[in-house]
């Protein structure tokens, strides 16, 4: 599943941090959880997308902000942040260089090279850009109706995966046929007193293929994220009605929107900010935040569990599991019987894993078509069912 975000979205998040003086994510981060070492799988979403493929840097210091494009003085775009505002340049020269300049006016940015060129206005009225190709322009609005975005012919999000299904780890959808025999998810499901040194288990930890990163919470809550809404989320994000990719943002808004089962806190969380508000209101600031970490990437294998499963601390918890949409949203719940282990583990081919286990000791509320009770070949409210989580869901649970 991979969707691309505008490159002029990501801009405009930097922009409108940079402008309204928001914490950044991981800023958010370090004010609320000082003593929380955030996870892999929160970190990987942390950094945009070009920034890891076009080698740009950020640098914040006591002079401002500094971001360099990793090509040198002559090409690398540089953008400063001091008492003057903001001034962005793509070091290519005045001719042709993109500058971006804040002042008491707002923003202004201009690729330099006349009227074909990007402008971004930032006043009373929001934020305009425009690329000022006709028939190919990229148009971004900001004003009291919140962000729209507009590729118009420069494509759109690309999907790359299975085709859409069930949430394998929400309690009342049921499981496909198809999920049964294609979801990697399915290995990951077992029972508790299997959990024991030496047992062994045919796995195949799979990350996110949606290379999709946290939105500012500023920008995430400006954009429309409900059923009665997906023309227009279709819209701005250039995505056709009816195709795989609408599916996918439809089934994931759906999910969140369904209601919990009985004694299932469950919340939606659209933003790092966010996740780290509902998992502190329901466990208290005083928290870890864990992920699965696997050495290598590998497929369906067998592993050995080395040492004896690790039982975090308390019987409350909140797992955050990644969705597939346009950015980076995590469907985060909790309830009463759940336990949380940390078990080790080695593949056959000698990779070491530190793996999650999410233990639910009452499924009496899940769907009887659930794909663990599939899997397991068990009923609900019979046994304790396990699974392991994949290396980008985190679980937060009291220290």
């Amino acid at each position: 599943m991979e969707f691309h975000l505008p490159d002029i979205l990501v801009f405009l998040a930097i922009a409108l941090v940079t402008c309204h003086a928001a914490s950044p994510p991981e800023e958010y981060w370090n004010s609320v959880l000082p003593n929380t070492p955030m996870p892999k799988a929160v970190k990987d979403l942390l950094q945009p997308d070009f920034m890891d493929q076009k080698g740009t840097s950020v640098i914040v210091g006591k002079g401002g902000v500094n971001v360099d494009a990793g090509k040198g003085k002559p090409g690398g775009t540089t953008v400063n942040v001091g008492k003057g505002g903001v001034n962005v340049n793509s070091g290519k020269g005045k001719p042709s260089g993109t500058s971006v300049n804040v002042g008491k006016g707002g923003v202004n940015v201009n690729t330099g090279k006349g009227k074909p060129g990007t402008t971004v206005n930032v006043g009373g009225k929001g934020v305009g850009v425009n690329t000022g190709k006709p028939g190919k322009r990229t148009n971004v609005s900001v004003g009291k109706g919140g962000v729209t975005v507009n590729t118009g012919h420069k494509g759109k999000p690309v999907y790359v995966g299975v085709k859409p299904g069930p949430d394998p780890f929400a309690y009342n959808y049921a499981a496909t046929e198809n999920q049964l025999h294609d979801d990697p998810n399915v290995a990951l499901f077992f029972m508790e007193k299997d959990m024991y040194p030496g047992k062994t288990m045919n796995l195949h930890f799979t990350k996110n293929t949606n290379p999709t990163t946290f939105l500012p919470r500023q920008i995430a809550n400006s954009l429309p994220f409900s059923s009665n809404k997906l023309p227009e989320i279709f819209n701005q994000f250039s995505v056709k009605e009816g195709s795989m990719e609408a599916e996918i943002m439809k089934n994931t808004i759906r999910e969140c929107e369904e209601p919990g089962i009985k004694g299932e806190e469950k919340h939606c969380a659209t933003s790092l900010e966010s996740m780290i508000d509902f998992s502190t209101h329901m466990l208290g600031k005083n928290v870890q935040a864990i992920s699965t970490e696997v050495e290598n990437q590998t497929q369906l294998q067998k592993y050995i569990i080395t040492a004896g499963a690790k039982k975090m601390a308390g019987d409350k918890s909140v797992v955050c599991h990644r969705q597939n949409y346009a950015y980076a949203v995590f469907y985060c719940h909790s309830t009463q019987t759940t336990k949380a282990y940390m078990v080790s583990l080695e593949g056959a081919d000698g990779t070491k894993a530190q793996a999650v286990a999410i233990c639910h000791t009452d499924t009496s509320a899940w769907n009887p078509k659930h794909l663990a009770f599939q899997v397991l070949k068990v009923k609900p409210g019979t046994v304790p069912v396990c699974h392991f989580l994949p290396q980008d869901h985190v679980v937060w649970v009291p220290n």
